[in-house]
């Protein structure tokens, strides 16, 4: 089976989001991927200080351009971040100091130092006044993600009509405790029919049972499968890096802050999410197939 993974912020034991990444470690890394049956990946970029991101983007770009297997599985860049809710909870494994409102200056800054190959951009629809960003990517043809987020109904469906268009995610970059029925989680499924939805199929960042319910109530056409990995997917326990922060994976590939408060992205590799999708969800190997090739390119716009 292949795979398209919308969302990797590195791979066995390079971190896309590190400043010391090298042309032939990225090469590798794709190769890796490659051999796992994974077509193409969405190269993840996420919050941090405006020139790293900025850096870190037109270095992948032109690894881009030199290297013809990094050209092959990276697909493009999903930008996510900076302008994310803050709060505790919400943001998640991204430094909340480097979090901001989102406005026009900054988004042509990223978009330009990724050389015009941003798929994806997630923000917090809450942070976009006006919903002005979140206008401008869409009209330049960049899909539109809401994630670690926390936007009212209203103003999830008002972002909607500015042009959102996917959920990064669901389940995740939210706190451990919510409102029992007025919680972003319900918001984003009610919205469904309008929303790619997103999930981390790796039974720690969402309980199988949980994710069954998901996928049941936004309806597998709507839904697709990420692995969020970082680094350290592919290489067991131990200890890593993501972005400059430290990151404990431990016997269960959770991959955890070093003070165990939360997790920070995946171990994960598409071939395990193909099996927990087999073994704990009993799915079929079409709706297998669904989730991890064939929606994460119709959310692209590829046919």
């Amino acid at each position: 089976m292949n795979y398209f993974d919308l969302q990797v912020n590195g791979y066995r034991g390079v971190d896309f989001n590190g400043d010391s990444m090298t042309l032939e470690q990225v090469a590798e890394a794709c190769r890796s991927l490659k051999s796992e049956g994974v077509e193409a990946i969405l190269a993840t970029i996420i919050t941090d200080d405006l020139d790293a991101m900025c850096r870190r983007l037109s270095q992948l770009a032109s690894f881009q351009d030199q290297e013809p297997i990094v050209r092959e599985v990276i697909h493009g860049f999903h930008i996510e971040g900076p302008f994310l809710n803050e709060q505790p909870g919400y943001i998640g494994a991204h430094p909340a100091a480097a979090a901001k409102p989102a406005n026009l200056d900054d988004t042509q800054r990223l978009l330009d130092a990724a050389c015009g190959r941003t798929r994806i951009f997630t923000l917090a629809p809450e942070r976009d006044n006006d919903y002005a960003v979140i206008r401008h990517l869409s009209e330049n043809d960049i899909v539109v993600s809401a994630g670690h987020c926390n936007p009212s109904h209203e103003q999830l469906q008002e972002a909607i009509s500015a042009g959102l268009r996917m959920f990064t995610h669901l389940g995740n970059g939210c706190p451990l405790e919510m409102h029992r029925h007025d919680n972003i989680i319900q918001r984003a499924l009610h919205e469904s029919n309008y929303l790619w939805i997103g999930f981390i199929a790796d039974g720690v960042h969402v309980p199988f049972f949980a994710l069954r319910n998901y996928l049941t109530t936004a309806g597998l056409d709507r839904c697709y499968v990420v692995t969020d990995a970082i680094s350290a997917a592919g290489l067991g326990a131990g200890t890593f890096e993501l972005a400059g922060q430290t990151v404990v994976v431990d016997e269960h590939l959770a991959t955890w802050a070093a003070d165990r408060s939360h997790l920070m992205g995946s171990a994960g590799t598409m071939p395990r999410s193909e099996a927990n999708l087999r073994d704990h969800l009993q799915l079929s190997d079409a709706d297998i197939e669904t989730l991890l090739w064939h929606n994460p390119r119709k959310a692209l716009g590829i046919v």
